[in-house]
């Protein structure tokens, strides 16, 4: 007979590493909006659910198992935003030096050939790659931070290390 360690480590996994408890209040404001559709759309899987478990057979039922592995993420999703959501932190002030590179901030780098590139930092439970979102535990975030405009920083990648000049810094919830 196998022991319970040795049972339970075939499915260990390490905890993943504590993200930031900051948010934007914009970032904020969309968590709740997918709570509330997420809860629409769980109604919604529920039914269908419920009328492919009416048709029969479910070992062989595709609609069937489609809905509960819909309905599984879902859930996941939702005891995920329950439980993040108390614990998060709204940040919405600017700092005494707005120049200075801080949390919710939009900033201009420039790199060595010239090239110009926009990034918020926000909280980690907001970041995204198409509005320039990046979290604030992410590398480049964290080697910005403190420094103002016409700074040189150096970010560490997996391509090396990058130079950019800080061109601009501001702190309004558009990016442009």
């Amino acid at each position: 007979m196998k022991s319970v360690d040795a049972l339970l480590m075939g499915r260990y996994r390490a905890p993943a590493a504590k993200k930031s408890p900051y948010i934007t209040r914009e970032g904020y404001l969309r968590l709740q909006q997918e709570e509330k559709a997420i809860w629409k759309r769980r109604r919604e899987v529920t039914a269908a659910l419920t009328a492919a478990a009416a048709e029969g057979d479910r070992s062989e039922n595709a609609e069937y198992i489609y809905r509960k592995k819909e309905l599984r993420e879902i859930d996941r999703r939702i005891r995920y935003l329950q439980k993040r959501m108390p614990d998060l932190k709204v940040i919405d002030l600017v700092p005494d030096d707005p120049e200075a590179i801080f949390f919710s901030a939009w900033v201009t780098l420039e790199d060595s050939d010239g090239n110009e590139s926009n990034y918020r930092i926000v909280g980690p439970d907001e970041f995204d790659v198409e509005p320039g979102y990046i979290s604030m535990d992410s590398p480049m975030a964290k080697a910005l931070f403190k420094h103002s405009i016409d700074d040189e920083v150096t970010v560490q990648t997996p391509a090396g290390n990058q130079l950019y000049l800080v061109t601009d810094v501001r702190y309004d919830s558009t990016s442009n």
